[in-house]
């Protein structure tokens, strides 16, 4: 018989919310849409902006009740969603899933007439109101937000027109990629058979390079078939933002993906360029990749190749009470509030990680705001690489965590800031497996993974960006073909990546196979994967060098993140000015240590 476990494989969601079968728990939904349509209503016709008492009095309370139904929509969706993912056939938790998705547009509609109030009012009223009230003053980043996002709305009724519009024209062709890469099959000879699996499932890190490379063309085949289709949609995708950002006004297309990330330009472009000045250090290491792989030069096939001197690490059988003490210990070291909490959640059954069947795909953590908790999942599979994911959640969980007792109008954060504390967790913990590693094949394997995510933000990220960069400047002009698409992404990759891969070895049907390409509410979905990276290694850079001034500061960072845009975060927390080289440099320098410690064992 096995020893008894120290720590619970699956979660506690009993004392959240009834079970979504249940009968209390649908009256809290009845409840929860009928406080929503009231909003709604009584956001159609809202108080003046201004400093008298009344309309004062009735701001805060429209204020009070769109957090309110905020933090129970967050919860409410939340909870269904951890029911939906630990059980994944049943039906009733996904028809709970779709209906609470339904019923989001009045919270929103309602969110969007306070925004327009706001727009309509002139800074001198907005002020005398914000001045008003204290609760009104805590929450000023708030009104701020509002006064720039709505700088980039078109006209009351225009905009919620497109908006109606957008439901057949804009998603609709992002839906119409995701039904067709769905429904992909690839065709892959296995065993002497040909068998068909979704793109997801075809092997791309087999160490056989034969077989890596078949794979890869027979996957590139099956997405020629919709290339055409694709071509089609991304072209009106960008074409729609593009007519909106001209009635703007706007500089061009960066404008609008910048104010979402809540960063300015000269922070964009003084990341890319300091990037781009420190990027050769990453050609050594590809070129000693290729040298092992036995190859003069990697093609996109190649990356994701396991080296054959270093397969041991990251196949070490690890039980998930050894990760959990492991992590614990790890960020007690670091910080003792984050051991703490860390503690905390596995003690008090926040995580699901048990491996069985009926589960969903993936990982996730998920914020409870009323409970002031948070829920992660995953599925543990006794290797360090889920270790790596469970301190990532935790990451996020703390985010959370040390942001809940902000107003919750104070607890959203941007793209580029949301990966901070998960890949922050990581960093932690990535250096104390490297300094615990038995032998130099167990370091290489570690710090292989690390490269490997360096060249992921800072070269295929980078590839993303000045594909779409360039794209957009073309479809400015007109239609884009597919050939042409193809042409600008190949041309991006060796662009990106110094001309590192082999001359036919580009991935020009890249545009295709790339989903974020075609998430139509959220443009450029590529840069704030590597703001976040070097973010969370310049933190973890200055963390070495503060001792132990540093967990205060970090959490201080964390708190910004939800009340201060991106650079005046960084600059009153870890005193960094983000449109200058010397924070990316900072960041950058971790990897190019890590570079010569591969180097010097590999």
């Amino acid at each position: 018989m096995s020893e008894q476990a120290k720590y619970a494989l699956t979660w506690d969601l009993d004392s959240i919310l009834p079970n979504p079968e249940t009968d209390e728990f649908r009256s809290i939904i009845e409840e929860l849409r009928s406080d929503t349509d009231k909003f709604a209503q009584r956001t159609d016709d809202l108080p003046a902006i201004n400093g008298e008492s009344e309309n004062v009095a009735s701001w805060k309370d429209i204020l009070d009740v769109q957090q309110d139904l905020g933090s129970r929509f967050t919860e409410v969706g939340a909870f269904v969603s951890c029911h939906a993912a630990a059980d994944a056939q049943n039906k009733t938790y996904l028809r709970y899933e779709a209906e609470i998705s339904a019923m989001f547009p009045p919270l929103s509609q309602g969110a969007t007439n306070v925004e327009f109030a706001v727009k309509e009012a002139s800074s001198d009223e907005l002020e005398a109101l914000i001045s008003a009230d204290e609760t009104l003053t805590r929450i000023r980043f708030h009104f701020e937000e509002l006064s720039l996002n709505a700088a980039l709305r078109l006209p009351k009724e225009q905009e919620m027109l497109a908006a109606e519009l957008d439901v057949d024209g804009l998603h609709a062709w992002g839906r119409l990629y995701d039904r067709l890469s769905g429904e992909l099959r690839v065709s892959i000879m296995e065993k002497g058979e040909i068998v068909e699996k979704s793109p997801g499932q075809v092997d791309f890190e087999s160490p056989e390079r034969t077989v890596r490379e078949n794979n890869y063309y027979a996957t590139n085949k099956a997405w020629e078939g919709i290339a055409e289709t694709c071509a089609d949609a991304i072209n009106h995708i960008s074409g729609t933002r593009l007519t909106k950002y001209r009635r703007l006004g706007c500089q061009d297309h960066l404008d609008v993906p910048l104010r979402f990330n809540r960063m300015s330009r000269e922070t964009l472009n003084a990341m890319w360029s300091t990037i781009q000045d420190r990027k050769p250090m990453l050609l050594k290491y590809l070129q000693k990749k290729a040298e092992l792989l036995g190859i003069e030069k990697l093609s996109w096939f190649d990356f994701p190749a396991p080296l054959p001197s270093a397969s041991s690490g990251g196949g070490k059988k690890l039980t998930y009470d050894d990760a959990c003490d492991r992590v614990i210990k790890t960020f007690h070291g670091f910080s003792p509030e984050l051991g703490e909490f860390a503690q905390t959640a596995v003690d008090d059954r926040w995580i699901e990680v048990e491996n069985r069947e009926g589960k969903r795909q993936g990982g996730f953590c998920t914020d409870l705001p009323i409970s002031k908790q948070s829920r992660i999942f995953m599925t543990f599979t006794d290797s360090i690489d889920s270790m790596s994911t469970l301190a990532h959640e935790l990451g996020h969980a703390y985010h959370s965590f040390v942001l809940r007792d902000q107003p919750r109008l104070l607890q959203d954060y941007p793209m580029n800031l949301a990966e901070t504390a998960s890949t922050f967790a990581e960093a932690v913990l990535a250096d104390e497996q490297l300094a615990a590693a038995e032998s130099d094949a167990e370091k290489v394997t570690l710090l292989e993974k690390m490269l490997g995510d360096a060249v992921s933000f800072l070269m295929n990220i980078h590839c993303r960006f000045i594909f779409e960069d360039n794209f957009h400047r073309e479809r400015a002009a007109g239609e884009v073909s597919a050939e042409r698409l193809s042409e600008l992404m190949a041309s991006a990759q060796q662009e990106a990546y110094l001309n590192a891969i082999d001359e036919d070895g580009t991935n020009p049907l890249f545009w295709v196979s790339k989903l974020h390409f075609y998430i139509s509410g959220w443009p450029f979905y590529n840069f704030p994967y590597t703001f976040g990276y070097l973010l969370s290694l310049g933190t973890y850079a200055l963390a070495q060098d503060m001792g132990d001034d540093f967990p205060s500061k970090y959490r201080d960072l964390l708190i910004a993140t939800g009340c201060m845009d991106t650079e005046t975060a960084v600059q009153s927390t870890l005193g960094y000015d983000l449109t200058t080289p010397d924070f990316w440099n900072k960041s950058l320098d971790v990897v190019s240590d890590r570079v010569d410690q591969f180097l010097g064992l590999a």
